[in-house]
């Protein structure tokens, strides 16, 4: 019988998830369940060569929104399989993991206990990640479970990367130190760049932003993670969508005095009313935030120009933190659709050997195709490579199940492989390439 194998990344408000044929190579079906908790739940439902299917359906916690995604796949209509038995095996996103785990595991109930104890750490996302995983070992109870922690990729920045100058001892006992997150996106990007390179993943330099409504740049070199802009939680570095990113810390505890917010309020306001929101006072999307600029609104503008000035402080700080930059490479939502974000994050850069290409930075707008945008003297490639985060789990979850998993760096993907092709992606960039003139022009293969 072949194994089936279903993804499920859990996000604060969203599920996102693949059902994957393993043995016959394909993707039965993907889909996300959108604005759970929050009112007005969907489930955008997709099967290969079909159009999507969107089912509204109000989803007040996880554990709705996976029982949906579980009827979406059994639906005797637009189904993929006739039966949840049929499922071998579960991956889960994790997002933190802390020093626990460096690798993807097999989740125990000594597992879950620990992500239970970690959960102050990512209040945003390990307790959805945990309330997923519990809703999807109650209805598949005979499926192998299997974690992949975003954390997990950081574990080789050196101490003097990860460490705070702040009393050791905080470390010793409470394991306050640099984390970093987006390590399952990150993991994929890299492997691909350095396809993409023609080098040995192990040789490369690189600097990945994953720019998303969460953002995070990654320093990497020969091939580790070598530091990481977010820290001991997601809020800390880029600006982003609600999170604040890098701030004086004395500037919270001045308001809790002024305003006599309580620790658990000035939290929600730094992770959910600050970033790109706080600036503007109503816009999270970046798309909304462009509309807005350029329509005249001064505070969208803003939002904007500090978001990229940022951006292109850390790529220069990553760059002397390397010595040596292969490539710079754009992913995620905003990191692979934004040419806006792009530019705006790389213009001045010319001295670094960062030049791009305007034109081809402008049609690099797919989800579906890897892209360069390197100018002809450009010095350092650079490429927008659209994440695969589910791809990574899946082959996790498989290789646990094989008992031949192991850390990356002993281990072979089979997207590092230049024959390597996403059926789904690949008809999706056919369409991407009628509706974008010049598109097909940019698009990089593996030699």
């Amino acid at each position: 019988m072949d194994r089936i194998i279903l993804i499920l990344n859990c996000g604060s408000s969203s599920v996102k998830y693949r059902l994957h044929n393993w043995d016959k190579e394909m993707t039965l079906a993907a889909g996300i369940v959108e604005r759970v908790g929050i009112g007005g739940s969907f489930c955008a439902h997709e099967l290969p060569d079909r159009d999507k299917i969107t089912v509204q359906h109000d989803c007040p916690d996880h554990r709705a929104a996976i029982k949906l995604v579980m009827e979406q796949l059994t639906h005797p209509e637009y189904g993929a399989i006739s039966d949840m038995s049929q499922i071998s095996a579960v991956g889960h996103r994790v997002v933190h993991g802390g020093e626990k785990f460096a690798e993807s595991v097999v989740i125990t109930p000594a597992v879950l206990d620990t992500f239970r104890d970690l959960s102050s750490l990512a209040p945003l996302h390990n307790p959805p990640n945990i309330l997923g995983i519990e809703a999807a070992q109650g209805l598949l109870p005979k499926a192998t479970h299997v974690a992949v922690m975003d954390t997990a990729w950081h574990q080789t920045m050196p101490a003097h990367a990860y460490l705070y100058a702040l009393p050791y001892e905080w470390y010793e006992k409470q394991g306050v130190r640099r984390y970093g997150f987006h390590g399952t996106s990150l993991l994929y990007v890299a492997k691909r760049a350095a396809l993409l390179l023609g080098k040995d993943p192990l040789a490369c330099n690189l600097i990945i932003c994953h720019i998303g409504n969460g953002v995070s740049l990654n320093a990497v070199k020969d091939g580790l993670s070598y530091d990481t802009s977010m820290g001991f939680t997601p809020l800390e570095g880029l600006v982003m969508g609600t999170r604040a990113g890098d701030h004086d810390t004395a500037i919270a505890l001045h308001m809790m005095e002024v305003e006599g917010h309580t620790p658990e309020q000035m939290n929600s306001i730094l992770n959910k009313k600050s970033g790109l929101l706080g600036i503007t006072g109503k816009y999270v999307d970046r798309r909304e935030v462009q509309a807005a600029a350029e329509s005249g609104d001064g505070r969208a503008k803003l939002a904007q120009d500090v978001e990229c000035y940022r951006i292109k402080k850390y790529i220069g700080a990553y760059a002397a933190a390397l010595g040596r930059v292969d490539a710079l490479v754009f992913t995620a939502g905003v990191g692979e659709m934004s040419s806006v974000i792009r530019a705006g994050s790389m213009d001045g850069l010319e001295f670094m050997g960062i030049r791009y290409d305007r034109q081809k930075n402008d049609l690099a707008k797919t989800r579906n195709g890897e892209c360069e945008i390197s100018a002809a003297d450009s010095q350092v490639r650079l490429f927008v490579i659209p994440t695969d985060e589910e791809r990574v789990l899946i082959e996790d979850t498989v290789a646990l199940m094989e008992n031949r998993y192991d850390v990356h760096t002993r281990f072979t993907y089979t997207f590092q492989h230049k024959d390597y092709r996403n059926a789904l992606r690949e008809s999706g960039l056919q369409r991407d390439c009628a509706k974008i003139p010049g598109l097909a022009g940019i698009v990089v293969r593996p030699n």
